[in-house]
C-alpha cells in the first residue's frame, strides 16, 4: 500500500444547526470550533443543516424549523406578489 495516500481521520462532533442534535463520528472536516464532548473531551465542531435527525428520509417525516422567513425574503427581493395581494 502507497503512504500517505489515505486522508487523516479523526473525531469530530457534527451537530445538525435545524433541532440541535450532536454526534461523535471520524472525519476529514475542519473547523475551528471546539465543543466538549460527555467523554470529557474537546472534539472540532462541524455544523451542518440536515443530518438523519432532520432528514425526512431517515426520520419517516417531514421536520419543519422556523427559518426566519426565507420565502418572505426571496419574495421581497424578487419583488414576487403573494396569491393574498
Amino acid at each position: 500500500m502507497k503512504e500517505e495516500t489515505h486522508p487523516d481521520y479523526r473525531k469530530v462532533v457534527v451537530m445538525d444547526t435545524s433541532s440541535g442534535y450532536k454526534f461523535l463520528t471520524g472525519s476529514t472536516m475542519e473547523s475551528t470550533e471546539t465543543i466538549e464532548w460527555e467523554d470529557g473531551h474537546t472534539y472540532p465542531l462541524v455544523k451542518v443543516e440536515v443530518s438523519s435527525d432532520t432528514h425526512p428520509f431517515y426520520t419517516g417525516k417531514q421536520k419543519f424549523s422556523d427559518r426566519g422567513g426565507r420565502v418572505e425574503k426571496f419574495n421581497e427581493k424578487f419583488n414576487m406578489k403573494t396569491e393574498k395581494e
